[in-house]
């Protein structure tokens, strides 16, 4: 990071300590979670497999061979594969910063 402020000068001003003055952040790792394809992917895939567990059942004698149980670890699969997906995207990512976001 530079130690350029917005206006371009250079970030040394007379009469100033340097411990005082700190440079502004101009960057930052990654998009807001909400903001990216993943989360709508997985947001998707969870409904998916709890639609899937709901319509699958002991219908005609059969046995229920989609029960809550591995439903929800599936649920816990696609979590942990989301978060092992966000801390990638994060790492050593940068993303241009917009203090509007």
């Amino acid at each position: 990071m530079s130690a350029v402020n917005p206006v371009g000068n250079a970030g040394h001003h007379a009469g100033t300590d340097a411990a005082v003055h700190r440079t502004r952040r101009l960057s930052t790792e990654t998009k807001a979670a909400f903001k990216t394809t993943e989360f709508f992917s997985y947001v998707a895939a969870v409904v998916a497999v709890l639609i899937a567990s709901m319509v699958v059942g002991d219908n005609d004698g059969h046995a229920d061979y989609f029960r809550a149980d591995k439903a929800w670890l599936y649920i816990v699969v696609l979590t942990v594969g989301y978060m092992i997906s966000r801390g990638l995207a994060k790492y050593g990512s940068r993303d241009p910063y917009d203090e509007s976001r």
